[in-house]
């Protein structure tokens, strides 16, 4: 399974970056990346960790799922992760 790849901090940071970069603004990609990271890193821990349930946060970072930002907040502060914005330069 490639999320076996994901071991290190280092590849959960580029993995995200990659992902953030690349979301078409729906956030769709931000939050499958969040599901897939949570997945390598164990649901229960970061239940555990956020004060959520493990059902919510499955249904929060699923496909279909719309998790309020909080949420998304909390999950990525729980994965030791930084939420970085930079302006976009455009020539």
């Amino acid at each position: 399974m490639w999320l076996e790849q994901l071991k290190t901090d280092e590849d959960l940071k580029l993995y995200f970056e990659a992902c953030t970069e690349e979301d078409p603004g729906d956030g769709s990609l931000i939050r499958a990346a969040l599901g897939d990271i949570t997945r390598a890193r164990r649901m229960t821990w970061l239940a555990r960790e956020t004060g959520l349930t493990r059902e919510g946060l499955y249904k929060a970072l699923s496909p279909d799922g719309n998790p309020e930002f909080s949420t998304v907040i909390k999950v990525i502060k729980a994965l030791n992760l930084k939420f970085h914005i930079e302006p976009v330069h455009v020539n």
